[in-house]
């Protein structure tokens, strides 16, 4: 109750050091913008890093959520719960999913993706487990999803005799002869192939779609051992790419994949589901989650699931996503001493930062003054992931302020 200490103050003194913060205070949201305490106003291109698909302060959402919250919030598990199984039902009559599996967040659900798939390589009679991912990727900071992830900057640290979790290889993303030859190392030496985990586009690796005839081998490699196909749709699914889920681009189905993030449109929620013998491979006591698949969560989760199909949600991501990808394209024409290549599905874009003296994070930075929020992916890509529901007309305004931004740096 320290009356007058600022936020920044209580920041630096009770609050881990852990994420590099801009210096704005959010006061308020609506629709696509964002407030902050000082008056001023965003253009929001971040959405809370891919997770406010519907924007803020959506009604649909809030009164969902308020009107749970009035009922009952949590029971945990040990009990059913209509909204849970609500929710599941939607998520699997909406992809190629048996059973779904709820948790709290993209780590959690890559987690217990990790876990399936060692319980389904045990059930085969492998005792030395081998989960395959790609260079760049990113599955989350939980300690295993941490060793599928494929950046050393993040693992320095939090291994153990330089080591981190044992069990996992990795090939080049979209490079089937270093896939191969992963496959081979897991069946080598006693051990065996358990899975084949991918992003269906790489997002903290720099915006890189996923290969179609990559992602077939994957699924024919993984046929071939008996292994299961996992697809982290944390960032990828629940339309963001345009199709519901970002594997639909690439003509294959997964045995698992996850999500989190826009699933429950800023409320915390996540989700492995599964097709096949993955979806029987957990039983009573192999997995659990005190908050997964609460009452709230999947109430949110099901208003937003709602709210997509009522209002042509994809529509508006394939029509904007070509909108911001011309738009990009051009600027990268225009100014191509700093801007260089546009990729991306959807309103999942990303567009290289060249300029020898400036970086995505400052050019993101740049944006910020024009009153535009944008995110960095990897070291030298400015990212958009705006709300799904932006208009044209307010994606003309994101392209016109970051062309100030770069203008700023040219």
């Amino acid at each position: 109750g320290c009356v007058g200490v600022t936020t920044r103050f209580k920041y630096s003194h009770n609050i881990f050091l852990s994420f590099r913060r801009y210096p704005l205070t959010i006061e308020s949201g609506e629709g696509c913008y964002l407030k902050t305490t000082d008056g001023k106003k965003y253009l929001d291109c971040v959405s809370g890093i891919a997770t406010c698909a519907l924007g803020h302060n959506n009604a649909a959402l809030t009164k969902a959520v308020s009107d749970q919250m009035n009922t009952v919030h949590h029971v945990s598990n040990l009990y059913l719960i209509p909204e849970q199984a609500a929710l599941a039902t939607w998520l699997c009559d909406n992809s190629g999913a048996d059973k779904a599996f709820f948790c709290n967040s993209g780590a959690e659900a890559n987690e217990a993706a990790i876990k399936c798939a060692r319980r389904h390589a045990s059930n085969r009679g492998i005792a030395k487990p081998v989960i395959i991912s790609a260079e760049s990727s990113f599955h989350g900071r939980t300690l295993a999803a941490l060793s599928a992830t494929v950046q050393p900057k993040y693992h320095k640290g939090f291994g153990y005799d330089g080591k981190m979790v044992p069990g996992f290889d990795n090939c080049k993303y979209n490079d089937i002869g270093t896939l191969e030859e992963a496959v081979v190392r897991a069946n080598s030496d006693g051990k065996g192939l358990a899975a084949i985990l991918m992003e269906p586009l790489q997002g903290e690796g720099g915006i890189i779609p996923g290969d179609k005839e990559f992602f077939k081998r994957a699924r024919e490699l993984c046929d071939e051992h008996g292994a299961l196909l996992i697809c982290d749709e944390v960032q990828a699914g629940m339309g963001r790419t345009g199709t519901l889920w970002g594997h639909e681009h690439l003509d294959i189905v997964p045995d698992i994949f996850t999500s989190a993030k826009a699933l429950g449109g800023g409320v915390p929620i996540g989700a492995m589901l599964a097709k096949g013998e993955a979806a029987t491979t957990f039983g009573p006591g192999d997995h659990a989650s005190t908050y997964g698949g609460n009452p709230l969560a999947c109430a949110a989760g099901l208003a937003v699931a709602n709210y997509m199909c009522e209002h042509n949600i994809l529509e508006n991501v394939n029509a904007r996503g070509e909108q911001l990808k011309k738009g990009l394209e051009a600027l990268a024409e225009k100014y191509p001493s700093v801007l260089g290549d546009v990729r991306g599905l959807g309103l999942l874009r990303g567009v290289e930062c060249i300029a020898e003296d400036t970086t995505a994070g400052e050019l993101v930075g740049a944006a910020m003054q024009e009153g535009l929020l944008l995110v960095p992916a990897g070291s030298n890509v400015v990212r958009f992931v705006p709300p799904l529901i932006i208009t044209e007309d307010e994606l003309d305004l994101a392209l016109e302020r970051f062309e100030a931004a770069v203008k700023s740096k040219a």
